[in-house]
């Protein structure tokens, strides 16, 4: 029975592994550990606990203190002390020492404050983070997710097939969302579906580049024209100015001009105003196509610094879970010290 059962286990196995490289699976991780540092209100909180623990444990080493100085007075005077009042101070000692053990327990035991505690705050975002998954799983088609920091061993894995980001970024996004107007959700839901274009097609960022260049491109383009454009208008006015002034003269007298020519130049001036009206409307619409490329580009930026924004405020959080891991060893060393030093004054 146990070998049937164990030949439809490994033949099923087969089976999808076949189908797994017919498809070519597509597979992803997260880091819970990095995505739990980063959303936020997480940390706030985490470190109000340790701010407890630190209590606690401040506790702890009172009684433990008190409990030695006990311990000690006892070996000192227990040659001028009765039987009595030996078993009745080691009664006493043996209950502190029993209190103390249950009060340890209480606090850090595997049932106790601060395990539960600290589950009570973690577990709300790793059901979060499970339904995020689940949903960018549907959305881009993975076969597989899997958590970096859980027990399983990972000996390489590609930044690539890194979706913390992302998942980070959907519970900041809705914890962010619950807090804007009408119209500010409405902007921000744009904004998350650029992201989610970028996410299905990192290739887009590559076509992003292409179409800055084309941009800059066509405003060099666009300038030059503006540049033509406007030493037409000059001569243009240049024109109609002297026109002006030999119909002046005309009529004044002083200068003989033909009126062919007159009309001549008046055929070229209406020329030069429809040309400079005709390119005025082309510049127009260039100009609007150009806005529009504007647009996506802001859009494409506005991805990269949220990005960049997302880096330091990891990078600032390392530094400030670096900085708090130091200040606990300083004030561990420190009150090692001083229980050394009473130990030996004692």
């Amino acid at each position: 029975m146990r070998k049937h059962i164990l030949f439809i286990f490994l033949s099923l196995f087969v089976v999808a592994i076949g189908n797994a490289q017919s498809k070519g699976p597509k597979i992803g991780y997260i880091d819970m550990e990095y995505i739990l540092q980063n959303v936020n209100g997480y940390i706030d909180a985490t470190n109000q606990l340790e701010v407890k623990a630190q209590a606690w444990k401040q506790e702890i080493e009172v009684k433990k203190s008190e409990i030695k100085k006990l311990k000690d007075a006892l070996i000192i005077e227990k040659a001028l002390l009765t039987r009595e009042l030996i078993e009745e101070r080691e009664a006493e000692i043996k209950f502190l020492d029993t209190e103390l053990l249950e009060y340890q327990q209480k606090r850090f035991g595997a049932n106790g404050d601060y395990i539960y505690q600290k589950s009570s705050l973690s577990k709300p975002v790793q059901d979060q983070v499970f339904t995020v998954v689940q949903d960018i799983a549907e959305r881009l088609k993975f076969d597989f997710i899997f958590d970096k920091s859980s027990d399983m061993t990972m000996l390489f894995a590609a930044k690539r097939f890194d979706i913390s980001d992302q998942v980070l970024r959907k519970l900041n996004n809705t914890d962010k969302r619950e807090k804007l107007s009408k119209k500010q959700q409405e902007a921000e839901q744009a904004k998350e579906k650029i992201q989610e274009a970028l996410d299905e097609n990192p290739e887009l960022n590559e076509r992003q580049l292409q179409l800055e260049a084309k941009k800059a491109a066509k405003e060099k383009a666009l300038a030059e024209r503006i540049q033509l454009q406007e030493q037409k208008r000059k001569d243009f006015e240049d024109n109609r100015r002297r026109l002006k002034e030999e119909r002046e003269a005309k009529k004044n007298g002083t200068v003989s001009v033909t009126t062919e020519k007159v009309a001549t130049e008046k055929i070229k001036t209406e020329k030069a105003a429809t040309t400079i009206k005709d390119e005025t409307a082309t510049t127009t619409k260039n100009n609007a196509e150009i806005e529009r490329e504007r647009i996506a580009a802001e859009r494409a930026k506005s991805v990269e610094a949220k990005k960049q924004e997302i880096a330091d405020r990891k990078k600032a959080l390392e530094e400030k879970r670096k900085k708090i891991l130091e200040e606990r060893e300083a004030q561990r060393k420190a009150k090692e010290e001083q229980l050394k030093q009473k130990t030996n004054g004692n």
